[in-house]
């Protein structure tokens, strides 16, 4: 069966992600089993918990809550909209307009083993480079050569695009299509979708 929940910690909070496909048994049934994970986080702080992902009934919230509240004192709060980004997501697709959008610009390269996601666009003012991935949930541009793993419209949307100065990739994503891209494409791509759901370098 596969992970609903997945769960990361920094200084300010503990973020548990809940895939939006996930059903609420399996979900409270993974979360009570991962609560001795989570309480390893904690030791006199109580960094407090945000929960993303799947949209939650005010019910369901607090399911969540009274589970959590059995093994740990904490503040829970909840996001309003579904943030999940990635493969997991894309079987609810829906397609929107992206001409105008919120964007996250990215200062410099990213290096192998680096990952930025974002529901909007992503620009990146350098390389992505081989190892490093960006999954965004709207448009990615790279001011300097794509080689790593870029994964446009990752919440389904098929009007996303994909533009770099140049590109030395092995794969590009857009929603849940994946296309190889050969040495003799073309080095200074406009990437998108046609009205084939074949993704076009050109």
């Amino acid at each position: 069966m596969r992970s609903v929940i997945r769960i990361t910690a920094t200084k300010e909070e503990i973020k548990i992600t809940i895939n939006v496909e996930g059903e609420m048994p399996q979900i409270l049934e993974e979360l009570e089993a991962k609560m001795p994970r989570l309480k390893k986080y904690y030791n006199k702080e109580k960094t407090p918990i945000h929960i993303i992902g799947k949209v939650l009934k005010e019910k369901e919230k607090d399911e969540i809550r009274k589970l959590i509240a059995k093994s740990i004192d904490v503040r829970v709060s909840f996001g309003e909209t579904s943030e999940l980004l990635g493969l997991h997501a894309i079987k609810k697709t829906y397609e929107s307009e992206i001409d105008t959008s919120e964007t996250k610009f990215i200062q410099g390269s990213l290096r192998s083993g680096q990952r930025e996601e974002f529901t909007g666009s992503i620009v990146i003012l350098g390389d992505l480079n081989y190892g490093a991935e960006v999954i965004a949930g709207e448009n990615i541009v790279v001011l300097g050569t794509l080689r790593g793993l870029a994964h446009a419209g990752a919440n389904g949307n098929k009007k996303a695009i994909i533009s770099a100065n140049s590109i030395d990739c092995i794969q590009v994503r857009i929603a849940n299509i994946v296309k190889e891209i050969e040495p003799t494409e073309v080095k200074f791509p406009f990437i998108y979708l046609n009205e084939n759901d074949n993704i076009v370098v050109e």
